[in-house]
């Protein structure tokens, strides 16, 4: 081996030794315990407008930071003159090259985003997926809107003119519960927003809210007041086999484990507000550790299983992310309240307030980095993200 080639085989092992070290470095797929990560750098060139808005929106809720081509791990090139065409780049290696059509600008840059994240962290990306929520005008009771995962799109769902609530989503179907005061009284109702089809499954005296439904769709959790103290209770997907899960005070806010054998919920145990979950079937309260976490709330528990997010109140409201196992204690990620995990369980929207008005967000929850969404008119809050 000549002296000039010897120089050139040197030099790329070095490259490439350098763009492994920095991939360890920076921890690109996340699979640590640990908040607070480095996001992944990253440059893009030749998209303009829309559509590299929407790059940034989406990479950067998903751990991303944007960097010069010499700074960056991996390297994003494309154009959006036409149709979506994008290049990725780990060093010197192509990852990947395609062109998106069949869609507007905007989707087709959501799907390159996600095949973006996909590529670099592992996990399916967000940028196709969708939110429910609450939206709330000045002086009105509200209505339960529908959008992309960054707000954009929103649709009304209800125009009942009365006050709404808690939205949830059907898994795997765009078919929603909520509560709404349309007839009166809180009463829990499901709603296909492919037929627009609505039905009530809970019209109890007293207090009918916060349904949750099934990782596979069967059943309903929920908060009935039918007994006195607002208690968790489970029926069936159509409102049939009601049967009551919880016997203690002020039981609040159910959400499933993802293989559906647990319902996670607040409680109040002892005096004091915790967390706790309780078999599907029934049985013992199991407290979670949530210790210096005051008034710990709304929890929502990860598609993957392995984290539960959750609102604490302590003066104001901050949204906390401990391990289901306890193994990693709660830790503050976030100001605001109601977490909703997306369906690959790195980010969550929540809402927070500014100017006195809630605004939606979705934060990357290892990095803590965050974007506002775009706002429907009004106070937005309650999100809740399709699974």
């Amino acid at each position: 081996m000549n002296t000039h080639i010897k120089k050139l085989f040197t030099l790329g092992l070095a490259a490439l030794a350098l763009t492994v070290s920095r991939a360890q470095e920076i921890d690109i797929t996340h699979t640590g315990d640990g908040f607070g990560k480095k996001p992944v750098p990253i440059s893009i060139s030749g998209f303009s407008g829309e559509v590299l808005e929407v790059l940034k929106f989406d990479l950067y809720v998903q751990g991303f930071s944007f960097v010069s081509p010499e700074a960056a791990v991996y390297q994003v090139s494309g154009s959006n003159a036409g149709d979506v065409t994008g290049t990725l780049t780990l060093g010197k290696r192509a990852v990947f090259s395609r062109s998106y059509n069949g869609a507007n600008v905007r989707r087709q840059a959501h799907a390159l985003a996600d095949d973006i994240a996909e590529a670099a962290t592992g996990l399916k990306g967000i940028g196709k997926s969708k939110i429910a929520f609450k939206s709330q005008s000045a002086g009105g009771e509200g209505e339960i809107f529908v959008s992309d995962f960054d707000g954009h799109g929103a649709q009304p769902v209800t125009s009942d003119n009365a006050i709404v609530a808690k939205p949830a989503w059907m898994p795997g179907r765009m078919a929603l519960y909520y509560t709404s005061y349309t007839k009166g009284n809180p009463d829990i109702f499901s709603h296909s927003l492919s037929s627009g089809q609505r039905r009530v499954i809970a019209a109890y005296p007293g207090l009918n809210t916060s349904a949750s439904v099934s990782p596979d769709g069967t059943k309903v959790a929920m908060v009935l007041g039918k007994a006195g103290s607002p208690n968790i209770w489970v029926c069936d997907a159509d409102g049939k086999n009601l049967k009551r899960i919880t016997t203690g005070n002020e039981d609040s806010s159910p959400c499933w484990s993802p293989d559906g054998q647990w319902i996670c919920f607040a409680a109040k145990i002892s005096g004091r507000r915790r967390l706790a979950k309780v078999s599907a079937e029934g049985g013992a309260v199991i407290p979670f550790n949530t210790s210096g976490m005051a008034s710990p709330s709304e929890p929502d528990w990860s598609p993957d299983g392995k984290w539960i997010a959750f609102t604490r109140l302590a003066g104001d409201f901050d949204i906390c992310v401990m391990s289901a196992d306890g193994r990693v204690p709660a830790t503050v990620v976030a100001a605001g309240e109601n977490p909703s995990w997306s369906p690959n369980s790195r980010t969550l929207v929540f809402n927070h307030s500014i100017n006195h008005r809630q605004v939606l967000s979705v934060l990357d929850v290892f990095t803590k980095q965050y974007k506002d969404c775009a706002r429907a008119a009004g106070s937005n809050s309650q999100p809740a993200w399709a699974k």
